[in-house]
């Protein structure tokens, strides 16, 4: 099978997802090839649509919170949202490469390569077999007008909302969002220890704020630097992402308690050793943290689909939702070294996130170019 994943820099959770299928296709002996499309205009073009994101998203998230409101306004309307418009001159480039790399299935883990393949049919060009992905907790505006072979979804329990928005009942697959092996498989504590240069005998609380390093995260530090400060058994550990301001204001302050990272590849790891995990609502971040077990405590930061995100893990009983840092961080963290409190809430973990959706996604694909 020759497979061709599109997917879009716009957080780190859809490339991420990709690259689980990704992993697992090529474990299996397939060819696959992951790219960009804005990167058949030019890298230009992809690296601004991302940069332009990730401000948003840091700099006023609420604004992102508007834009998304009116997504959900305008998906009510009789017509094509701008989005699909929006996305139709890049439907030529994608016909370009189709005919190149002849591909026997496409893997979308974003809406816009969705809508430029919509596009495509719409306009009469042949296309491969097509799989979305959903990587949030929700059904985003526009899923509904893509028009794919496939949706994988990541909750059966997400069933009703996803067929309100009219998507056939027979391309719908609750299979979850899918996950790099090493999640599923993850390091011991003491291996993750090691690898880290750790020591796998204190506590540790993992702070993140996704790849871009979003949310307010240098007030939530500091809440739990004072919280655990006095406490010499406990260590935070905080993954500043792309974020470079915010490592450098930790490396500055707070070393007596804080190992701040940059960008890594070890998350795995890091949640191996992690006694809780403090993290904002992204789909995949919180996927990543159910499938390997960690206790999770979400932090709202991007208004929105993590909105969504935070109250279906907290509705199943798989983190707790902090609204309010000031009043709810700091006691929802201390919470979770009541081990009864901790090993509930894994227990949700595992009974309502499938640690195997990459390999049923994959499955579902070489039974589809059969």
């Amino acid at each position: 099978m020759k497979a061709l994943i599109l997917s879009c820099g716009t957080g780190g959770g859809h490339n991420a997802a990709g690259s689980a299928v990704k992993e697992e296709l090529e474990r299996r002996g397939h060819t696959v090839k992951m790219l960009n499309p804005y990167d058949l205009k030019s890298g230009k073009t992809s690296r601004r649509i991302d940069r332009a994101y990730i401000k948003t998203v840091r700099v006023a998230p609420k604004l992102f919170g508007v834009i998304y409101s009116l997504g959900n306004v305008y998906r009510k309307l009789p017509f094509r949202s701008p989005v699909y418009y929006a996305n139709a001159g890049m439907a030529k480039r994608l016909n370009t490469l189709f005919n190149e790399e002849k591909p026997d299935i496409v893997f979308m883990p974003h809406i816009f390569p969705a809508e430029i393949i919509t596009n495509m049919k719409n306009r009469g060009m042949e296309t491969p077999k097509t799989v979305f992905i959903a990587t949030d907790y929700t059904c985003i505006p526009f899923t509904e007008e893509a028009d794919c072979d496939a949706y994988i979804i990541p909750s059966d329990k997400l069933m009703p909302e996803f067929k309100s928005y009219k998507l056939p009942d027979e391309k719908i697959y609750p299979f979850g969002i899918p996950v790099a092996h090493n999640f599923s498989s993850p390091p011991s504590r003491e291996e993750a220890a090691r690898i880290l240069g750790l020591d796998s005998d204190k506590r540790y609380i993992l702070v993140s704020g996704g790849s871009m390093g979003a949310g307010k995260l240098v007030w939530a530090i500091k809440l739990l630097y004072d919280a655990f400060k006095n406490d010499s058994n406990t260590k935070l550990i905080v993954i500043c992402g792309s974020n470079e301001w915010l490592y450098k204001q930790l490396s500055k302050r707070y070393t007596d308690k804080i190992k701040a990272v940059r960008y890594t590849d070890k998350m795995a790891e890091y949640m191996s050793l992690a006694d809780v995990y403090v993290t904002k609502s992204g789909g995949l971040s919180s996927t990543e943290g159910a499938v390997l077990g960690v206790p999770i405590v979400h932090m709202l930061s991007i208004p929105g689909c993590e909105t969504k995100n935070m109250r279906f893990f907290a509705s199943c009983g798989m983190s707790i939702p902090v609204r309010k840092l000031s009043k709810e961080l700091s006691p929802a963290t201390m919470s979770l070294k009541n081990k009864e409190t901790a090993s509930v809430m894994l227990s949700n973990q595992k009974k309502y996130i499938n640690s195997s959706a990459a390999e049923d996604i994959c499955n579902l694909a070489e039974k589809m170019i059969v």
